[in-house]
Protein backbone atom coordinates (compact mmCIF):
# COMPACT_ATOMS: atom_id res chain seq x y z
CA UNK A 1 0.00 0.00 0.00
CA UNK A 2 1.31 3.50 -0.97
CA UNK A 3 1.30 5.78 1.72
CA UNK A 4 2.68 9.18 -0.10
CA UNK A 5 0.58 10.24 -2.66
CA UNK A 6 1.20 13.80 -4.33
CA UNK A 7 -1.23 16.19 -5.22
CA UNK A 8 -1.53 16.47 -9.09
CA UNK A 9 -4.27 16.89 -11.69
CA UNK A 10 -3.58 15.91 -15.20
CA UNK A 11 -4.30 18.31 -18.01
CA UNK A 12 -4.74 18.77 -21.51
CA UNK A 13 -1.51 20.41 -21.97
CA UNK A 14 0.44 17.59 -20.13
CA UNK A 15 -1.36 15.17 -22.21
CA UNK A 16 -0.01 16.80 -25.32
CA UNK A 17 3.41 17.50 -24.29
CA UNK A 18 4.34 13.67 -23.40
CA UNK A 19 2.98 12.87 -27.13
CA UNK A 20 5.42 15.39 -28.70
CA UNK A 21 8.18 14.39 -26.50
CA UNK A 22 7.25 10.62 -27.07
CA UNK A 23 7.46 10.97 -30.89
CA UNK A 24 11.05 13.59 -30.01
CA UNK A 25 12.60 10.35 -28.39
CA UNK A 26 11.62 8.41 -31.56
CA UNK A 27 13.16 11.14 -33.77
CA UNK A 28 16.41 11.28 -32.11
CA UNK A 29 16.41 7.62 -31.51
CA UNK A 30 16.88 7.01 -35.19
CA UNK A 31 18.74 10.48 -35.67
CA UNK A 32 21.59 9.51 -32.74
CA UNK A 33 22.13 6.25 -33.41
CA UNK A 34 25.86 5.90 -34.51
CA UNK A 35 26.61 10.13 -33.54
CA UNK A 36 26.28 10.73 -29.99
CA UNK A 37 30.30 10.33 -29.91
CA UNK A 38 32.24 10.40 -26.50
CA UNK A 39 32.99 14.15 -27.19
CA UNK A 40 29.81 14.70 -27.82
CA UNK A 41 28.55 13.36 -24.68
CA UNK A 42 31.05 14.85 -22.68
CA UNK A 43 30.45 18.04 -24.19
CA UNK A 44 26.87 17.97 -22.94
CA UNK A 45 27.49 16.68 -19.45
CA UNK A 46 30.32 19.49 -18.81
CA UNK A 47 26.98 21.83 -20.12
CA UNK A 48 24.69 20.48 -17.97
CA UNK A 49 26.94 20.45 -14.89
CA UNK A 50 27.90 24.78 -15.87
CA UNK A 51 24.21 25.10 -15.75
CA UNK A 52 23.11 23.27 -12.81
CA UNK A 53 25.65 25.01 -10.66
CA UNK A 54 25.17 28.57 -12.52
CA UNK A 55 21.57 27.75 -10.99
CA UNK A 56 23.04 27.67 -7.86
CA UNK A 57 25.32 30.76 -8.11
CA UNK A 58 28.14 29.36 -9.07
CA UNK A 59 30.41 32.43 -11.02
CA UNK A 60 32.75 29.86 -13.33
CA UNK A 61 32.08 30.55 -16.83
CA UNK A 62 31.44 27.13 -19.20
CA UNK A 63 35.21 27.94 -20.46
CA UNK A 64 36.48 27.53 -16.92
CA UNK A 65 34.08 24.50 -16.04
CA UNK A 66 35.72 22.78 -19.00
CA UNK A 67 39.40 23.93 -17.83
CA UNK A 68 38.82 22.30 -14.36
CA UNK A 69 37.06 18.87 -15.93
CA UNK A 70 40.24 18.84 -18.23
CA UNK A 71 42.62 18.86 -15.14
CA UNK A 72 43.84 22.60 -15.45
CA UNK A 73 44.50 25.09 -12.96
CA UNK A 74 42.36 28.21 -13.33
CA UNK A 75 41.75 31.31 -11.11
CA UNK A 76 38.86 31.00 -8.97
CA UNK A 77 36.72 30.92 -5.97
CA UNK A 78 38.10 27.47 -4.28
CA UNK A 79 34.66 26.81 -3.13
CA UNK A 80 33.33 26.97 -6.83
CA UNK A 81 35.99 25.09 -8.25
CA UNK A 82 35.49 22.26 -5.38
CA UNK A 83 31.48 22.41 -6.93
CA UNK A 84 32.16 21.46 -10.11
CA UNK A 85 34.92 18.61 -9.37
CA UNK A 86 32.29 17.21 -7.08
CA UNK A 87 29.52 17.11 -9.29
CA UNK A 88 31.58 15.79 -12.67
CA UNK A 89 32.38 13.04 -10.40
CA UNK A 90 28.89 12.50 -9.05
CA UNK A 91 27.65 12.87 -12.28
CA UNK A 92 30.17 10.30 -13.65
CA UNK A 93 29.15 7.75 -11.27
CA UNK A 94 25.24 8.20 -12.75
CA UNK A 95 25.02 5.34 -14.90
CA UNK A 96 25.84 2.91 -11.56
CA UNK A 97 23.18 4.57 -10.11
CA UNK A 98 19.79 3.08 -8.92
CA UNK A 99 17.43 6.57 -8.97
CA UNK A 100 15.03 4.22 -6.02
CA UNK A 101 18.07 3.71 -3.96
CA UNK A 102 18.02 5.81 -0.77
CA UNK A 103 21.61 4.14 -0.34
CA UNK A 104 22.27 5.77 -3.67
CA UNK A 105 20.75 9.07 -3.20
CA UNK A 106 22.99 9.73 0.06
CA UNK A 107 26.49 7.91 -1.95
CA UNK A 108 25.57 10.72 -4.54
CA UNK A 109 25.06 13.70 -2.69
CA UNK A 110 27.92 12.51 -0.45
CA UNK A 111 30.15 13.06 -3.59
CA UNK A 112 28.29 16.25 -4.76
CA UNK A 113 28.42 17.99 -1.28
CA UNK A 114 31.97 16.92 -0.47
CA UNK A 115 34.37 19.15 1.25
CA UNK A 116 31.41 21.87 1.33
CA UNK A 117 29.03 20.93 4.24
CA UNK A 118 29.72 18.88 7.11
CA UNK A 119 26.75 17.05 6.19
CA UNK A 120 27.43 15.67 3.10
CA UNK A 121 25.44 12.32 2.53
CA UNK A 122 23.45 12.34 5.30
CA UNK A 123 20.21 14.10 5.41
CA UNK A 124 19.21 16.95 7.03
CA UNK A 125 19.21 17.18 10.93
CA UNK A 126 17.59 21.05 10.97
CA UNK A 127 15.00 22.51 10.04
CA UNK A 128 15.16 24.26 6.90
CA UNK A 129 13.42 27.13 4.85
CA UNK A 130 13.54 28.24 1.14
CA UNK A 131 13.81 32.22 0.60
CA UNK A 132 13.30 34.65 -1.85
CA UNK A 133 15.50 37.60 -0.48
CA UNK A 134 14.29 38.32 3.18
CA UNK A 135 10.82 36.70 2.58
CA UNK A 136 10.37 32.88 3.21
CA UNK A 137 8.13 31.04 0.76
CA UNK A 138 8.29 27.93 2.11
CA UNK A 139 9.15 25.89 4.71
CA UNK A 140 10.51 22.22 4.43
CA UNK A 141 8.90 19.65 6.87
CA UNK A 142 10.79 18.99 10.14
CA UNK A 143 13.81 16.89 9.89
CA UNK A 144 12.67 13.80 11.66
CA UNK A 145 10.17 13.59 9.13
CA UNK A 146 12.69 13.50 5.90
CA UNK A 147 14.15 9.61 5.99
CA UNK A 148 10.28 8.13 5.76
CA UNK A 149 9.05 10.79 3.09
CA UNK A 150 12.33 10.08 0.98
CA UNK A 151 11.33 6.31 1.33
CA UNK A 152 7.48 7.05 0.88
CA UNK A 153 8.51 9.12 -2.26
CA UNK A 154 10.56 6.64 -4.14
CA UNK A 155 7.88 4.04 -2.98
CA UNK A 156 5.51 5.84 -4.71
CA UNK A 157 7.65 6.57 -8.01
CA UNK A 158 8.24 2.70 -8.03
CA UNK A 159 4.54 1.47 -7.77
CA UNK A 160 3.23 4.62 -10.35
CA UNK A 161 1.57 3.93 -13.27
CA UNK A 162 2.02 7.29 -14.50
CA UNK A 163 4.06 7.88 -17.62
CA UNK A 164 7.72 8.48 -16.89
CA UNK A 165 7.95 11.83 -18.03
CA UNK A 166 5.33 12.81 -15.94
CA UNK A 167 6.39 11.22 -12.22
CA UNK A 168 9.90 12.06 -12.88
CA UNK A 169 8.46 15.39 -13.41
CA UNK A 170 6.60 15.07 -10.12
CA UNK A 171 9.09 13.72 -8.14
CA UNK A 172 11.52 16.63 -8.88
CA UNK A 173 8.62 18.75 -7.67
CA UNK A 174 7.97 16.75 -4.27
CA UNK A 175 11.95 16.43 -3.52
CA UNK A 176 12.21 20.29 -3.38
CA UNK A 177 9.24 19.88 -1.29
CA UNK A 178 10.77 17.41 1.09
CA UNK A 179 14.32 19.70 0.91
CA UNK A 180 15.95 16.48 2.29
CA UNK A 181 19.86 17.78 2.89
CA UNK A 182 21.06 20.71 4.73
CA UNK A 183 22.52 22.25 0.86
CA UNK A 184 22.56 21.13 -2.20
CA UNK A 185 18.84 20.18 -2.82
CA UNK A 186 18.89 21.86 -6.26
CA UNK A 187 21.29 20.11 -7.68
CA UNK A 188 20.82 16.82 -6.60
CA UNK A 189 16.79 17.03 -7.62
CA UNK A 190 17.74 17.75 -11.05
CA UNK A 191 20.22 15.20 -11.60
CA UNK A 192 18.02 12.73 -9.92
CA UNK A 193 14.87 13.95 -12.37
CA UNK A 194 17.92 12.99 -15.47
CA UNK A 195 18.71 10.04 -13.76
CA UNK A 196 15.38 8.56 -13.52
CA UNK A 197 14.80 9.46 -17.20
CA UNK A 198 18.11 7.65 -18.08
CA UNK A 199 16.65 4.50 -16.45
CA UNK A 200 13.44 4.69 -18.93
CA UNK A 201 15.63 5.95 -22.20
CA UNK A 202 19.22 6.12 -21.96
CA UNK A 203 19.78 9.24 -24.26
CA UNK A 204 18.00 11.27 -21.46
CA UNK A 205 21.66 10.63 -19.84
CA UNK A 206 22.96 12.62 -22.14
CA UNK A 207 20.84 15.71 -23.15
CA UNK A 208 21.52 19.39 -20.94
CA UNK A 209 18.15 19.76 -19.80
CA UNK A 210 19.73 22.03 -16.83
CA UNK A 211 21.18 24.95 -19.31
CA UNK A 212 17.27 25.30 -20.52
CA UNK A 213 16.31 25.25 -17.06
CA UNK A 214 19.06 27.48 -16.39
CA UNK A 215 17.64 30.04 -19.28
CA UNK A 216 13.88 29.91 -17.94
CA UNK A 217 14.96 29.92 -13.99
CA UNK A 218 12.54 32.90 -13.19
CA UNK A 219 9.97 30.81 -14.73
CA UNK A 220 11.25 27.45 -12.83
CA UNK A 221 11.28 28.66 -9.52
CA UNK A 222 7.90 30.70 -9.97
CA UNK A 223 6.37 27.51 -11.46
CA UNK A 224 7.90 25.79 -7.83
CA UNK A 225 5.94 28.65 -5.65
CA UNK A 226 2.83 28.38 -7.60
CA UNK A 227 2.47 24.57 -7.44
CA UNK A 228 3.03 25.00 -3.59
CA UNK A 229 0.22 27.86 -3.97
CA UNK A 230 -1.65 25.65 -5.56
CA UNK A 231 -1.09 22.40 -3.25
CA UNK A 232 -1.20 20.52 -6.98
CA UNK A 233 2.43 19.76 -8.99
CA UNK A 234 0.90 19.98 -12.69
CA UNK A 235 1.81 23.74 -13.27
CA UNK A 236 6.10 22.82 -12.30
CA UNK A 237 4.70 19.57 -14.61
CA UNK A 238 3.67 21.74 -17.43
CA UNK A 239 6.58 23.62 -17.56
CA UNK A 240 9.27 20.65 -16.85
CA UNK A 241 8.21 18.78 -19.48
CA UNK A 242 8.09 22.15 -21.81
CA UNK A 243 11.79 22.28 -21.17
CA UNK A 244 12.31 18.67 -22.41
CA UNK A 245 10.51 19.00 -25.03
CA UNK A 246 12.48 22.13 -26.10
CA UNK A 247 15.54 20.56 -25.01
CA UNK A 248 15.47 17.62 -27.57
CA UNK A 249 14.28 20.13 -30.29
CA UNK A 250 17.62 21.47 -30.00
CA UNK A 251 19.88 18.32 -29.70
CA UNK A 252 19.88 18.52 -33.54
CA UNK A 253 21.64 21.60 -33.49
CA UNK A 254 23.97 20.66 -30.91
CA UNK A 255 24.97 17.80 -32.58
CA UNK A 256 25.28 19.66 -36.03
CA UNK A 257 27.28 22.31 -34.61
CA UNK A 258 30.02 19.34 -33.55
CA UNK A 259 29.98 17.74 -36.93
CA UNK A 260 29.94 21.06 -38.49
CA UNK A 261 33.55 21.74 -36.67
CA UNK A 262 34.74 18.60 -38.37
CA UNK A 263 36.28 19.02 -41.87
CA UNK A 264 36.08 16.53 -44.88
CA UNK A 265 39.46 15.37 -43.80
CA UNK A 266 39.07 14.37 -40.67
CA UNK A 267 35.34 12.66 -41.83
CA UNK A 268 37.95 10.46 -44.02
CA UNK A 269 39.94 9.72 -41.30
CA UNK A 270 37.66 8.55 -39.23
CA UNK A 271 36.18 6.48 -41.88
CA UNK A 272 39.19 4.65 -42.49
CA UNK A 273 39.95 3.84 -38.96
CA UNK A 274 36.31 2.50 -38.85
CA UNK A 275 36.51 0.46 -35.03
CA UNK A 276 40.03 -0.68 -35.48
CA UNK A 277 43.31 0.27 -33.64
CA UNK A 278 46.12 1.60 -36.04
CA UNK A 279 49.27 2.85 -36.43
CA UNK A 280 50.01 6.19 -38.32
CA UNK A 281 51.66 4.70 -41.25
CA UNK A 282 48.85 2.14 -41.81
CA UNK A 283 46.27 4.95 -41.66
CA UNK A 284 48.24 7.11 -44.02
CA UNK A 285 48.13 3.95 -46.55
CA UNK A 286 44.64 3.65 -46.34
CA UNK A 287 44.08 7.10 -47.16
CA UNK A 288 46.43 7.26 -49.92
CA UNK A 289 49.17 9.90 -48.55
CA UNK A 290 52.75 9.65 -48.31
CA UNK A 291 53.68 13.20 -46.53
CA UNK A 292 53.68 12.82 -42.80
CA UNK A 293 53.55 16.46 -42.09
CA UNK A 294 50.62 16.90 -44.31
CA UNK A 295 48.80 14.06 -42.32
CA UNK A 296 49.39 15.51 -38.90
CA UNK A 297 48.74 18.92 -39.80
CA UNK A 298 45.09 18.26 -41.53
CA UNK A 299 44.02 15.02 -40.22
CA UNK A 300 45.89 13.62 -37.08
CA UNK A 301 45.69 16.55 -34.90
CA UNK A 302 42.83 18.22 -35.70
CA UNK A 303 40.91 14.76 -34.68
CA UNK A 304 43.02 14.61 -31.67
CA UNK A 305 42.46 18.06 -30.96
CA UNK A 306 38.38 17.46 -31.22
CA UNK A 307 38.43 14.36 -29.18
CA UNK A 308 37.49 12.23 -31.55
CA UNK A 309 40.76 9.41 -31.46
CA UNK A 310 43.08 8.95 -29.03
CA UNK A 311 46.57 7.94 -28.15
CA UNK A 312 46.83 4.17 -27.07
CA UNK A 313 49.84 6.03 -25.02
CA UNK A 314 49.06 9.13 -24.31
CA UNK A 315 52.19 10.18 -21.93
CA UNK A 316 54.00 9.34 -24.88
CA UNK A 317 53.10 10.58 -28.09
CA UNK A 318 55.75 10.16 -30.48
CA UNK A 319 56.42 6.47 -29.26
CA UNK A 320 57.05 3.77 -32.34
CA UNK A 321 54.57 1.67 -30.56
CA UNK A 322 51.77 4.50 -30.93
CA UNK A 323 48.39 3.41 -32.10
CA UNK A 324 44.93 5.48 -32.73
CA UNK A 325 41.63 4.40 -32.07
CA UNK A 326 38.18 6.23 -31.80
CA UNK A 327 37.84 7.74 -28.42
Amino acid sequence: MINYNPPYTMTDDITMLVSEISEEIGRLSVLQEGHVTPHLRRKNRIRTIHSSLAIENNTLTLDQVTAIIDGKRILGNPNEIREVRNAYEAYELMLELNPLSVDDLLKAHRLMMAGLISENGRFRSKGVGVFDGEKIIHMAPPAELVPGQINDLIDWYRESRLHPLIKSSIFHYEFEFIHPFADGNGRMRRMWHTLLLGKWKELFYWLPIEELIQSRQTEYYEAFNNANDAADSSCFVTLMLEIIRDTMRNTDQVRDQVTDQVDDSVQRLLSVLGNETLSAAEIMKRLGLSHRPTFRKNYLDPAIGSHLIERTIPDKPNSSKQRYRKS
